[in-house]
């Protein structure tokens, strides 16, 4: 079984988000234990699954996503890695369609390494957060929105950049307080350094302390920045350590990310 690992939403090597992807050559999945134990074993963010549909079925390839914990319903950046391992082998070309837990999704390569993927628009409605949030992030929230059930992640905004890059938060209360995740985002200082808005993504429910860069999540920031900005095609920052960016456009009820992914590692499971 091959396994590659691919840096998604970054340009260059060992920044954005890694992923695992294995490309299975049969047309089932293997059991999901086996999965889990695969995914741990990468033990990065999500690992991704792939096998080839028949040609009459409504999507190319059926896919799926592991954390080092458990399987997630969506995953932006393990998607594009995916899409961008069969293009960059020439297994596919153009359009790839994905049959997953959250529908078909879309991924289309751009110029150079760049890939757009097409994923449905998070359901934003506002919520009250418990005070106890905030004091296991470590900082006031101003806004919050429940980002609906393909997400899953509650989207709370804070008072500025430099309070999203200094977020050190308690994880344990964190996990206990979340269904998969926390997006916190606060609007660009200086949008002339070429982003509209940055972000964190903590999910130590799912065992992650912190992702690197989050695809779905920009499901939900998309409509959150386009209505406070006006504009529909906006660019977001994830502080994270290893930070990436993530080109947003919004057409109603679908989102499209875009971004690029490199190859770092080629290599056989031996067991």
């Amino acid at each position: 079984m091959r396994i590659r690992i691919v840096d998604a939403f970054t340009d260059r090597p060992f920044a954005g988000n890694p992923a695992g992807v294995v490309l299975l050559d049969t047309g089932t999945f293997p059991d999901d234990a086996r999965l889990q134990r695969i995914a741990n074993e990468v033990n990065l963010s999500e690992t991704a699954f792939a096998h080839p549909l028949p040609e009459e079925a409504a999507a190319d390839w059926a896919l799926r996503w592991f954390t080092p914990t458990t399987e997630v319903s969506m995953c932006g950046h393990a998607t594009l890695a995916t899409a961008h391992i069969l293009h960059t082998t020439g297994i596919a070309t153009g359009t790839v369609r994905f049959a997953t837990l959250s529908g078909v999704l879309s991924a289309t390569a751009g110029d150079g390494d760049t890939i757009t993927l097409d994923f449905p628009t998070a359901e934003l409605t506002g919520m009250r957060v418990p005070d106890t949030l905030a004091e296991a992030l470590g900082a006031r929230i101003l806004t919050a929105r429940d980002t609906g059930p393909h997400v899953g992640d509650i989207l709370v905004e804070v008072a500025d950049e430099k309070t999203v890059r200094a977020l050190a938060p308690d994880l344990a209360p964190l996990a206990r307080l979340t269904g998969r995740a926390v997006i916190v985002t606060a609007e660009a200082e200086d949008p002339a350094r070429g982003y509209d808005f940055v972000s964190r993504v903590f999910a130590p429910a799912v065992g992650i302390d912190e992702d690197p860069v989050t695809g779905s999540a920009h499901t939900a920031l998309a409509p959150f920045w386009s209505a406070r900005f006006g504009r529909t095609e906006l660019t977001g920052l994830q502080a994270s350590a290893r930070t990436g960016l993530v080109r947003t456009a919004l057409h109603g009820d679908r989102t499209l990310l875009t971004g690029g992914a490199v190859t770092v590692i080629d290599g056989e499971l031996l067991v």
